[in-house]
């Protein structure tokens, strides 16, 4: 039980760190920085970080292959890469115009869209648990964004950019499970930034207006690459092995509570009741699309 606590634990911590992002980024728009800055040094510290970790990885660990099989295992994690770098600017675009606690919400999104994409791609044929478990997610998204406020002003591209930040997020949910699995995975993780970096070069090239500025790398890059980029990898690494994925599923959930929280506690971002229940209606969703699953974890 002991292993299986500390898994559980590793895993809440891994969950709390993407919780606790929103709010570094919305921080940092409040010093002026800009989307591309913000996304651009992030990524650029992670890849950087995650080279280094690479370098400790036991060479044991390490398959071995064909320098073709590798190039080709190499490019297949760096194209499932870019869709980490999507994520990340249509998220960050998001939150721009609406709060944490929204942004969060529509990224949640990415549970019922992997149910989707599961059917259309496996034939995999949703149980009636899952079909009730997506009602409830949408029920509740509906609750937590403040829909149904007469006087709610709801900003469309904000809610477009986090529609896609959760499509764009379960494409890497998907991809990361299938790519490469002979590697470490810090070593895939690392390929995978670097496709995301590449995305985030691309946006910063065209978006660019004027100088960039470097003083983000004193203070919120440093940050938002510790608790986006490094931190979730390894705790995630540490903590799944000693549990399964319908715990770590129903566990990673956290985030949803942390983000919105974090947005009340630290951005004084209005909160109320129906927001609430629409919370606990997708965190129920969650456990109840994943309670069989963590039922069968071994002790």
């Amino acid at each position: 039980m002991n292993k299986i606590f500390n898994g559980a634990f590793l895993v809440a911590l891994a969950a709390s760190c993407y919780g606790l992002l929103t709010t570094f980024v919305k921080l940092a728009y409040q010093d002026n920085y800009t989307t591309y800055e913000v996304t651009f040094s992030q990524l650029l510290i992670g890849f950087i970080a995650l080279v280094i970790l690479n370098l400790f990885i036991k060479k044991e660990s390490k398959p071995i292959e064909s320098k073709s099989v590798r190039q080709k295992s190499i490019l297949s994690l760096i194209l499932s890469g870019t869709s980490l770098g999507f994520t990340s600017v249509f998220y960050y675009l998001a939150v721009q115009t609406i709060t944490v606690s929204v942004g969060i919400v529509l990224l949640m999104q990415s549970v019922w869209i992997g149910v989707v994409i599961d059917g259309l791609i496996n034939k995999v044929k949703p149980t009636k648990r899952k079909l009730f478990s997506v009602g409830l997610i949408l029920i509740g998204t509906v609750l937590a964004a403040d829909l149904l406020i007469e006087d709610q002003k709801v900003d469309l591209v904000g809610i477009a950019y986090g529609f896609l930040a959760a499509l764009s997020y379960t494409v890497t949910m998907f991809t990361s499970n299938r790519v490469a699995l002979q590697y470490h995975s810090i070593t895939r993780s690392k390929w995978m930034m670097l496709g995301g970096l590449f995305i985030a070069i691309i946006y910063t090239l065209v978006s660019i207006k004027g100088d960039f500025d470097f003083g983000i790398f004193k203070l919120w890059a440093p940050v938002l690459a510790l608790f986006g980029t490094i931190l979730p990898p390894l705790l995630f690494t540490a903590g799944m092995p000693k549990i399964n994925v319908g715990l770590g599923a129903i566990i990673s959930s956290i985030e949803l509570p942390v983000a919105v929280l974090m947005g009340y506690f630290v951005l004084n971002e209005d909160q109320n009741l129906t927001k609430w229940i629409g919370i606990i209606l997708i965190l129920s969703a969650i456990i109840l699309m994943n309670y069989k699953k963590a039922a069968k974890i071994k002790t």
